[in-house]
């Protein structure tokens, strides 16, 4: 149990975490459909090939645009390629890493599910099982009126009449199921032997402190976005706040409260309700503010320097008598 909330925890701890999470679970229900999937080849010559290759390719297909669909670096890859350059320059290196971890986790489960199928080697015997050469094979019946084409397109139907408990299926199966599986297992070690390579060879060629950047600035994008929506989602809910008093205040009849209340009381509690509103919407009050600034973010985005935060002036008090001689400061 503490594992499993261990390996939750990782995958909720970023972006990329949670992409490699979805990804993951898209692998698993690859799987969890294939062994699901009740698979019947239509010994047909005409239809046996074109439906096999259909459930062999269709589901990974659907499988990989899921994968684009569900990942988080789709949208911000796009947006970094598409916005304007504005007060920003733009970094291609950044686009094309971003890309290329989005591709690579949009494949898993395409993947997954082609090595499955290859392995299994159902799919395989439907739509190759007519292009088998049947004289190295013994006990072919020769009794039932049928051609060779047709004959050997009902090899995958184990329940048809004619091959029912007949060895020549049974090794005629056997025969392409050992191509089928030697065909993934020869995908799945080229894909681990060129992953290998890669992590082993590409560090030799590239540059360290590029890669760095570049993977620190993709980060950053991801996380720009994120406090983004997040603070657009705060905005939005304390200027809806604000509309909807305004409106039930504007819907009553005026009712004065008379209270004691001394002045300085007064002024610094409405003073503090100012300042409150203001911090919450940025002095943002109107639509057309912020439909001007939501057009100035994707146009042109700021500057990534914050120096101007760092050095923010400070307001320094100093008390002094009469005479103008310091009496304490808080400098």
């Amino acid at each position: 149990m503490d594992r499993l909330k261990l390996v939750l925890q990782y995958f909720q701890s970023n972006s990329e975490s949670i992409s490699n999470g979805i990804c993951i679970v898209l692998a698993l229900i690859s799987v969890k459909l294939y062994t699901s999937f009740d698979f019947n080849c239509p010994c047909i010559p005409q239809y046996n090939k074109l439906y096999a290759l259909g459930v062999m390719f269709v589901p990974p297909l659907i499988f990989f645009f899921l994968g684009i669909l569900v990942n988080r670096h789709t949208g911000v890859m796009m947006d970094e390629w598409l916005r304007p350059i504005g007060k920003r320059s733009k970094n291609p290196a950044i686009v094309k890493y971003m890309f290329s971890a989005m591709m690579q986790r949009a494949l898993l489960a395409p993947m997954v599910w082609i090595l499955v199928t290859l392995l299994d080697g159902k799919i395989f015997i439907c739509a190759f099982s007519m292009s088998v050469d049947p004289k190295p094979f013994s006990g072919m019946p020769n009794n039932t009126g049928l051609d060779l084409i047709k004959l050997m397109a009902k090899v995958p139907c184990k329940e048809d009449m004619i091959f029912r408990n007949s060895t020549f299926r049974k090794a005629v199966s056997r025969y392409v199921r050992c191509y089928s599986q030697a065909i993934g297992w020869s995908i799945l070690l080229f894909f681990i032997l060129l992953g290998a390579l890669g992590r082993l060879i590409k560090p030799c060629f590239d540059d360290h402190a590029t890669n760095l950047q570049t993977r620190y600035w993709s980060n950053y994008l991801d996380i720009e976005q994120k406090l983004f929506d997040e603070t657009c989602v705060l905005h939005c809910r304390d200027f809806a706040r604000k509309c909807v008093v305004q409106f039930f205040e504007g819907m009553r009849e005026d009712a004065v409260l008379r209270l004691p209340l001394s002045p300085e009381v007064r002024y610094r509690g409405e003073e503090d309700m100012v300042d409150e509103e203001e911090e919450r919407l940025h002095g943002i009050t109107k639509q057309e503010q912020m439909d001007q600034l939501l057009q100035t973010w994707f146009q042109c985005k700021p500057e990534l320097d914050v120096t101007r935060m760092a050095y923010r002036p400070r307001v320094c008090v100093t008390w002094e008598d009469h005479n103008g001689q310091t009496l304490y400061s808080d400098v």
